[in-house]
């Protein structure tokens, strides 16, 4: 026999109570462990940085030397920090580094006629690395991020590592944004918070400069807050400790820089593989974690 619709309803009763119940316990719930996600997914971005200078300094060790971060490569084509990066700790193909690159935009010799990057069993026997997880590399081609034609100067197949802040991009893919590489150049003695410009700064703001103009995927009026104000790099890598004078932190190494969860640069929240203070540059006496 059918049931009517009041007797329908009558059944339902007992699990509309129930849920009713459990809506306040789960939003509870919810709210209590955000801050934990948060949190959780920001140490996962200092280990990945922590991996990513593990690799650095395998790099170095191995080539006597950081891998370089100016904003051009040997011939004046564009290939920025966070390009070389990638390069050195994962290779132009994710197979590992070849000892012969001249981290050049295209991949080729400094001849400009001969491919380093071949996948050959003989090549890839002299490559260093991958010196990261695929998985923990997080790299991807700047077209995968940006968007075909929407790359700038920079040749859009090149690689990059993202950071763990997937978010979905107007292209269709999921990635974090580009980590940013700046290699000190110890030759220098400056840290001008106040002339960006000073050729005696011994971290250079055009590293990447270029990769910042590129702006945030999906939004086109929003630009990177280092990107406006390049006295930005200079406030959050100052060192702090050193009253005497101002200078750089890791003055004689490399930075690495997340845009953190608000996917922007300059910003309170951007993660480092240095401890640092966000210092708002209109009022330098505020201060935040």
């Amino acid at each position: 026999m059918k049931e009517n619709g009041q007797n329908l309803k009558n059944k339902n009763i007992p699990a509309i109570i129930l849920l009713l119940l459990l809506l306040p316990i789960l939003f509870y719930y919810y709210s209590m462990t955000r801050p934990h996600r948060i949190y959780a997914i920001k140490v996962k971005q200092k280990a990945q940085l922590h991996g990513i200078s593990a690799g650095i300094e395998l790099f170095n060790a191995r080539n006597n030397g950081y891998p370089p971060s100016e904003a051009l490569d040997p011939t004046g084509q564009p290939c920025c920090g966070a390009m070389k990066l990638c390069e050195a700790v994962m290779g132009r193909d994710l197979l590992g580094f070849h000892p012969d690159s001249v981290f050049r935009a295209d991949g080729m010799d400094t001849t400009g006629t001969n491919n380093i990057y071949l996948s050959t069993e003989e090549n890839l026997k002299v490559r260093l690395g991958p010196l990261l997880q695929f998985e923990t590399a997080n790299a991807y081609r700047l077209l995968e991020i940006y968007g075909s034609g929407k790359t700038g100067s920079f040749i859009e197949i090149n690689f990059v590592l993202c950071d763990v802040y997937v978010r979905k991009h107007p292209t269709g893919n999921k990635t974090g944004m580009p980590i940013l590489y700046y290699k000190a150049n110890t030759s220098n003695t400056e840290h001008d918070v106040n002339n960006p410009d000073n050729p005696e700064n011994i971290y250079n703001y055009k590293d990447n400069h270029a990769l910042l103009s590129l702006g945030v995927p999906g939004k086109p009026n929003i630009k990177h807050p280092l990107f406006i104000n390049p006295k930005i790099f200079y406030m959050m890598t100052k060192d702090r400790n050193d009253t005497t004078k101002s200078k750089p932190v890791r003055e004689n190494s490399y930075i690495l820089i997340s845009a953190g969860k608000d996917g922007l640069y300059g910003t309170a929240d951007d993660i480092c593989n240095f401890e640092w203070k966000y210092i708002d540059i209109e009022n330098p006496s505020k201060t935040e974690d």
